[in-house]
């Protein structure tokens, strides 16, 4: 019985342990200033890091659209499950995958934008950029809000 015990409790530690684990990683990548970073870019590896950060920002929204794409595909093949909500959550959802694609769409767009940067910089020379590809506006993510 005490053996039980001190297994069950070793268990939930561990448990507990493991859960705290990817939101302090998560936590450390929302850390991450991206519109500082974008002001502040002036070496190729500084516009890399931002890219980077898209592609993984992409990535993420990308697999949140297949789950609503999902769940929408559950929602219509099987809306006799779910009595008169059917309709309104084939819409709510329908839109949020929308809002994911165009979150995706944004992302890879910004990822490519500083990718361009970064091949027009030298890695120790930040005033080879042009004037005309630097000064266009760095963000097209903050039009989507």
């Amino acid at each position: 019985m005490k053996i039980d015990k001190i297994i069950a409790t070793f268990f939930l530690f561990s448990l507990i342990v493991a859960m705290s684990l990817p939101v302090q990683a998560t936590a450390e990548v929302e850390s991450f200033d991206v519109e500082a970073a974008s002001r502040n870019a002036v070496t190729r590896s500084d516009h890399e890091v931002v890219a980077g950060y898209y592609d993984n920002a992409a990535v993420e929204t990308q697999a949140k659209a297949q789950e609503q794409e999902h769940l929408l595909e559950q929602y219509e093949d099987k809306s006799y499950l779910y009595g008169r909500e059917a309709q309104d959550m084939l819409a709510h959802t329908y839109a949020l995958a929308r809002k994911y694609e165009k979150e995706t769409q944004a992302n890879t767009r910004e990822a490519a934008l500083h990718r361009q940067m970064a091949s027009q910089l030298e890695e120790n020379d930040p005033t080879s950029l042009t004037p005309s590809g630097s000064l266009q506006k760095l963000s097209t993510i903050f039009d989507l809000h």
